[in-house]
């Protein structure tokens, strides 16, 4: 940390003539709020440049106002937990509406619809605050109060409460139907609410009012409990599929910048800046879909077709590399992932579980629930081992804890876990003697490496095979090819990295969109390597240098893939199912 970060750069911020020792006071009290671990004294003196009986009788004055607290083990410095009564106090005192309305004025002149403030009363939403373009739009009336089931404002308020209000509220709604799009039953509302605390926003297709659509997003107060929502109204003929996510990002910005008014951290949705390595970046689009959450490749040999998902707009997809035909299955769940069987039929990773399913139908058939009772939890990734036994990673919705997991399911259906604590569960894959499994956690940041025994199905002697920094991007999807090599997609980074089976980094490959998700090998001789991306939450000026976020992209590195495993019991397995 440089001296401005610290005490001696206290002339650059302005602080008045007789008020250096208060300022000197703050500064200190910035350092150790903004260290990245815990500082003893020595680390202080030396960061701060101040003598050490003056910095002993500082530190001493700001303990006795309980700002900060000595750890007794370690002798480190922390905040005090006078901060945390002071947040409670400033919570109590806000006031939602008058920290909305530049929001609210910013958004209606921006995006040219009617921008609204609402919050939960009883069973319903009641709007606080309206801001209009001026033009052609939807009419809002403060005061007026509308239901939660069927409006992007209810929803949102609902799917982010605490878990057992939520449950209680969602027993006491009346399914009144407004339009042929209302949702009018438990069911239905509970997966478009998973999809929601998923996406970060919530969306309504002229559920309430014929031809108005909407999309709101939580303004979360104290413990992430709403305050309120953001919500933007217009016409279904402009606020259609197209307009309606990006409208989505804007409120989460928005909503995060209200409560960053009174100390809330903001925390950014954008990756880092592009940059050019000299890479390899042979890369064509070869399906320029525009998905929210592209995800979960994977090459079905029998087909000669690539299947994958988007989480967040609930579809399973197929794509044609030779005639360029995607097909969809639109679905009123979430699904993360999707492979092939034996029996030449699919199984999927939803938010029910891993189910059998149906893509020319749309039919799930329920297999087996890893985490019954986990409300907050879902499915992500998933791969099929050699031996044909089904694994698959967990994670909290709003990915706020480390409560995801690994599973292992055999055909018979039995599951067992096998790791824990992990907050996004993400890409699996197995080394080409299946000797060793690599397996993703996105948010730290790490590829982990395990031994792996094929006939027991079983891993050990977790280590770290690579530690991504953050400011290169996370690691999300993998894909092993048939020389041993790691492919990862780098979510935030803009490109895909091969790593040799050392952990050492080969080559990237550059992107032009900054969110890959995953890789997978398909095509003749497993020759090309397909990449999914997304778009979700990119703020318009990334989506402005990267329109083709959310497409499909294949080049032929040089090296060939493995043989897409199909789940179930091998002839010859050794596995007791």
């Amino acid at each position: 940390m440089d001296d401005k970060a610290g005490l001696g750069g206290l002339e650059d911020r302005g602080a008045p003539a007789g008020a250096a020792a208060l300022a000197k006071g703050l500064a200190l009290l910035d350092l150790i709020a903004e260290a990245p671990k815990p500082l003893r004294f020595a680390d202080l003196q030396k960061m701060s440049g101040v003598p050490k009986p003056t910095l002993a009788r500082m530190l001493k004055t700001l303990m006795v106002f309980r700002l900060i607290r000595q750890d007794e083990t370690t002798g480190a410095y922390l905040l005090g937990h006078r901060f945390v009564e002071l947040s409670h106090r400033v919570w109590d005192k806000f006031d939602l509406v008058s920290a909305a309305i530049p929001e609210l004025d910013r958004l209606a002149s921006e995006l040219g619809e009617t921008v609204a403030l609402c919050r939960l009363d009883g069973q319903r939403v009641v709007y606080l605050e309206e801001r209009s373009s001026g033009g052609l739009g939807v009419l809002i009336e403060v005061g007026r109060r509308v239901p939660v089931h069927c409006t992007a404002a209810g929803k949102v308020l609902l799917a982010f409460q605490e878990p057992s209000f939520a449950r209680s509220l969602a027993g006491q709604i009346t399914y009144d139907r407004f339009t042929p799009n209302t949702i009018t039953d438990s069911q239905a509302l509970e997966a478009d609410l998973v999809l929601t605390r998923a996406r970060g926003y919530a969306v309504s297709y002229e559920e309430h009012l014929a031809g108005v659509n909407s999309v709101a997003a939580p303004i979360a107060g104290r413990d992430g409990v709403p305050l309120g929502a953001l919500v933007v109204l217009g016409p279904a003929s402009r606020l259609d599929s197209s307009a309606i996510h990006p409208a989505g990002r804007e409120l989460m910005a928005a909503a995060r910048r209200i409560t960053g008014t009174v100390g809330a951290v903001a925390i950014s949705s954008g990756p880092r800046p592009r940059t050019r390595s000299g890479g390899f970046s042979d890369v064509q689009c070869v399906l320029p879909w525009g998905a929210q959450l592209g995800e979960a490749p994977v090459w079905v040999e029998r087909e000669k077709r690539l299947y994958w998902v988007d989480i967040l707009h609930p579809a399973v997809h197929r794509f044609d590399p030779v005639t360029g035909k995607n097909e969809s299955c639109n679905v009123a769940k979430l699904v993360s992932a999707v492979l092939p069987t034996r029996n030449e039929g699919l199984i999927v990773a939803s938010q029910d579980g891993v189910e059998h399913f149906d893509f020319d139908r749309g039919d799930f058939n329920p297999f087996a629930e890893p985490e019954p009772g986990l409300p907050e939890n879902r499915l992500n990734d998933a791969k099929v081992d050699p031996s044909g036994r089904l694994w698959v990673g967990s994670m909290r919705l709003d990915v706020s804890r480390p409560t995801g997991s690994l599973y292992r399911l055999t055909s018979a259906g039995e599951v067992t876990r096998a790791g824990s604590g992990f907050t996004v569960a993400n890409g699996l894959a197995w080394s080409p003697d299946s000797s060793t499994f690599y397996f993703v956690d996105t948010v730290p940041g790490i590829i982990y490496a395990y031994d792996f025994d094929a006939r027991e199905g079983s891993i050990a002697n977790r280590r770290v095979f690579v530690r991504v920094p953050e400011a290169e991007g996370r690691p999300d999807g993998l894909a092993v090819d048939a020389d041993g090599g790691i492919w990862c997609a780098i979510w935030d980074g803009w490109r895909v990295n091969r790593y040799r089976p050392d952990g050492r980094l080969d080559r990237a490959v550059e992107l032009p969109v900054p969110r890959p998700t995953s890789v997978a090998f398909g095509g003749d001789e497993l020759a090309t390597l397909f990449i999914t991306s997304a778009r979700t939450r990119l703020p318009a000026s990334t989506l402005t240098e990267a329109p083709l976020s959310g497409g499909i992209f294949a080049c032929n590195p040089g090296e060939r893939g493995l043989p897409t495993s199909l789940f179930g019991r091998l002839r010859d397995s050794c596995e007791h199912v």
